[in-house]
């Protein structure tokens, strides 16, 4: 990220939230953005609390902290977010157990994506070059962005201002610092590409 000066501020008229969600440099001890997590922690709290066959409330909790979920789509607790509101997750997708979705910046699942057990989308950056700033606790944030029919292992990490394409399968244990494409099998720290898969509606391939 670009770095941030020792007196950063959010720009004239512009509030910390809105500086966070353009990917600026923004304080995150701003009073609305703490009042935004701790209201976030009490619902993750009831979501975590819940019981196996509790799905009724578990889905009431869920449809008012996220930004919107998608029909047939579901999260296992333990579930863990900043703000749950920057977070779309579209139909028939999966969330597994012990997620972290740090979503300082949009978090957008597809449709009929597969998120192993903890998986980690972290959209939170720091200053890297001024100590200073970082001191002071400056952040920016960047989107990540999952694309339909995704399937990722367990443990699988994704960086902040990453989109990963359709169809696309992160092996357990990633750490994906760079967008991926549509149909790739991916694995690695950093992920990298191993080898392509088939596009749909394509024959199999021959064994």
């Amino acid at each position: 990220m670009p770095a941030v000066p020792d007196d950063a501020h959010p720009p004239v008229g512009r509030t910390n939230r809105e500086s966070m969600l353009a990917g600026e440099p923004y304080e995150d001890s701003d009073p609305e953005l703490v009042e935004a997590r701790l209201a976030c922690g009490e619902l993750l709290d009831r979501f975590n609390a819940t019981g196996a066959r509790q799905d009724a409330e578990r889905t009431e909790i869920l449809t008012a902290l996220l930004g919107g979920i998608g029909e047939r789509s579901w999260i296992m607790p333990r579930f863990r977010c900043d703000y749950g509101s920057h977070i779309v997750m579209g139909a028939n997708s999966f969330l597994n157990y012990d997620a972290i979705l740090l979503d300082c910046a949009p978090i957008t699942i597809g449709d009929d994506c597969s998120i192993g057990p903890r998986v980690q989308l972290l959209t939170a950056l720091h200053p890297m070059d001024d100590h200073g700033a970082r001191r002071a606790r400056w952040e920016s944030a960047a989107p990540i962005v999952i694309g339909d029919n995704v399937w990722f292992g367990g443990g699988v990490i994704v960086c902040p201002g990453v989109t990963v394409g359709r169809n696309t399968v992160v092996g357990a244990g990633s750490v994906v610092t760079r967008d991926l494409p549509d149909h790739v099998f991916a694995a690695g720290n950093p992920a990298r590409i191993v080898r392509r898969l088939p596009v749909e509606g394509s024959p199999p391939p021959v064994r």
